[in-house]
């Protein structure tokens, strides 16, 4: 599957209810959600069993066939199914539907399952669907029982992370969900009364919030009363309700899949369609901790994560969840990122170049690098990955220049060998023994450096090739001098120290050649370090932000609830807010992460800095 395409003709079982008592993962839908790397926008729809939640999720699809539907008592939908398709409105998301067994299935007696169902459905969607029959009364709300178990069912913090004797902060952990949790949609089916509250017409949304009102009192029939209805307020940061009336009389019901749009209620059809609008438009991309999106991929590492841990018998622990995913992920966008710098300069080098190519070739190589690990990675807050993918590159980068001088130093000492091998056979002829003999040589050498030296692409190896070619050549040069009688031993003398002066002077070019390229290598390494630092910190600032944005969403909804407690005279519950508000408001300007965070982390960057800086000079100096 490609990573911007969606291709699922139907659903598959995304986790199985088997028939141990056990939840399993699907390995096929987990291939398909790893195939999908854009964000996805994930909707589950939960509720009573043969309550219509299919048709619905069919709706969303685009589709009249696909979910189960069913047309008996009988609950058709076992586990969790999975329907991928391309967002309809938003091209570069996909939506992502989950379909869940119908909650209190007398065939399968057991609560415990629909409770790891339920929290399943909210771990893994932005858009939870309530769907229910009838209207939104007391019954309506005490099937919503699960909801009254989420603390049970979900951690948002690690145990382990518990401060001992601090139990004021498991009571302020409750209020933590709101930050993570998704939208809550109430769906009514087959609602046949007015919408209508002490006789003045109201809005759905009205008539779920006047649903969900506090009842004052404090004895055990008013906490079971209110129970529901405040966890709902505390746990879903956003809350919509549409009401459908019947969508065709009894008869036609139970054949609903194949009715014609023309058969159906004119109304029911104009709901529907407000319906999925909604959940088009408004379904925000799924989130995990940090605000970071979570794609196709992840998404499937999640599934895996919280079913693995339910089996084991503990419990799903949202923060515990993120850390497995950042680790799976940052694993892989190391692994990307070295994939596409290593076959970038593959691509883009043909050995021997020069210092100037290699260098260039890799810091443009190395940024796309970082770059797309930075669009993959996230709370890689230590920089350890980051540091990891900077020891491969520059371990990579290190291979190539030691590849490229070998091919440089080969394709130099075979250019020299070709251009000398007619001397060389002058020589072996003893063509140069005799009077004038070493100016006949000298030319002969002269000419051959002059070719060598016109000859393009030799690479970084040309001028110590050519020091040792001349230095080898020197014992053969002294003979040929000696040997020429037309020289006097004066003139001998001065050609001699003419022939170290030349060797003196190739030798500093030479050293000159290794200068600049040391030089420049410390260059690459400075400026990536100073790459790194810039993107690590860039990243920062975007994770915190998403912090930021986070508690001012948890901030909003904690304030209007404050308000509606304040509004129906519950002052005392609406004072015990104002701690959690307060340390909101703080998150909210984000002064915690830029006053302590931040500081920490650029430093722990600086240093890693430094280290690949100290590793480059010892490989310099070696």
């Amino acid at each position: 599957m490609a990573s911007n395409t969606v291709s699922m003709p139907s659903p598959v079982c995304l986790i199985e209810n088997g028939s141990d008592s056990q939840l399993h993962v699907n390995p096929l839908a987990l291939q398909i959600l790893d195939g999908i790397r854009q964000p996805v926008v994930a909707v589950s729809v939960v509720g009573m069993y043969r309550t219509g939640k299919s048709y619905l999720m069919n709706k969303l699809a685009g589709q009249r066939e696909g979910f189960a539907l069913g047309s008996t008592i009988q609950s058709h939908t076992k586990g969790i199914w999975m329907w991928c398709v391309p967002h309809p409105t938003k091209p570069d998301l996909t939506l992502v539907l989950l379909d869940t067994e119908g909650l209190g299935d007398v065939e399968k007696g057991d609560q415990k399952n629909d409770c790891w169902i339920f929290a399943l459905a909210i771990l893994l969607s932005s858009t939870l669907i309530y769907n229910s029959k009838g209207t939104i009364d007391n019954n309506a709300l005490e099937n919503l029982q699960y909801v009254t178990e989420l603390t049970d069912l979900i951690k948002v913090k690690s145990p382990g992370k518990a401060k001992p004797g601090q139990e004021e902060e498991d009571e302020e952990e409750d209020t933590q969900y709101v930050r993570f949790f998704p939208i809550f949609v109430w769906a009514v089916r087959d609602f046949t009364l007015e919408l209508k509250i002490d006789g003045r017409s109201v809005s759905e949304d009205q008539y779920l919030e006047h649903a969900l009102s506090l009842k004052k009192g404090s004895n055990k029939k008013v906490s079971d009363y209110n129970l529901p209805r405040q966890c709902i307020r505390n746990f879903f940061p956003s809350r919509r309700c549409f009401v459908f009336g019947t969508p065709a009389s009894p008869d036609d019901m139970i054949r609903l899949e194949t009715l014609q749009e023309s058969q159906l209620s004119s109304s029911f059809l104009a709901t529907t369609k407000h319906f999925c609008d909604h959940v088009f438009n408004q379904s925000p991309i799924k989130t995990v901790q940090g605000g970071h999106q979570v794609t196709g991929r992840m998404l499937g590492i999640l599934v895996s994560t919280y079913v693995e841990t339910i089996s084991s018998g503990s419990v799903p622990c949202l923060e515990n969840a993120v850390v497995t995913m950042a680790q799976i992920e940052n694993q892989a966008a190391v692994q990307e990122g070295l994939s596409l710098y290593q076959n970038g300069m593959k691509g883009a080098l043909v050995f021997p170049v020069s210092m100037d190519e290699i260098s260039h070739q890799h810091q443009h190589w190395e940024t796309l690098a970082l770059e797309a690990f930075m669009k993959r990675s996230f709370k890689d807050n230590d920089a350890q990955h980051m540091k990891v993918l900077g020891e491969k590159i520059a371990e990579h980068y290190t291979t190539l220049l030691m590849e490229n001088e070998d091919i440089s130093e080969k394709v130099c000492c075979a250019l020299l060998k070709d251009l000398s091998t007619p001397m060389a056979k002058k020589l072996k002829d003893g063509f140069f023994a005799k009077p004038g003999g070493y100016e006949l040589y000298c030319v002969d050498r002269d000419a051959i450096v002059a070719q060598y030296r016109a000859k393009p692409n030799k690479g970084v190896k040309a001028e110590e090739v050519l020091d040792q070619f001349l230095k080898e050549k020197d014992v053969e040069s002294n003979s040929v001098l000696q040997a020429d009688q037309k020289l006097s031993e004066n003139e001998k003398q001065i050609a001699a120290e003419r022939e170290r002066t030349a060797l003196a002077e190739q030798q500093k070019r030479m050293e000159e050649q290794k200068r600049l390229e040391m030089e420049k290598t410390l260059e690459d390494e400075r400026k990536s370090n100073e790459k790194r630092l810039r993107l690590a910190e860039e990243k920062m600032r975007e994770e915190m932000e998403s912090r930021r944005r986070e508690a001012e969403r948890a901030l909003d909804s904690k304030l209007r609830e404050q308000e509606e407690l304040l509004k129906k005279g519950f002052q005392e519950k609406a004072s015990m807010m104002q701690k959690e508000i307060q340390g909101l408001k703080e998150e909210s300007k984000g002064n915690v992460f830029t006053n302590t965070i931040l500081p920490v982390l650029s430093e722990g960057l600086r240093t890693v800095a430094s280290i690949f800086e100290y590793k480059s000079m010892k490989r310099m100096f070696k």
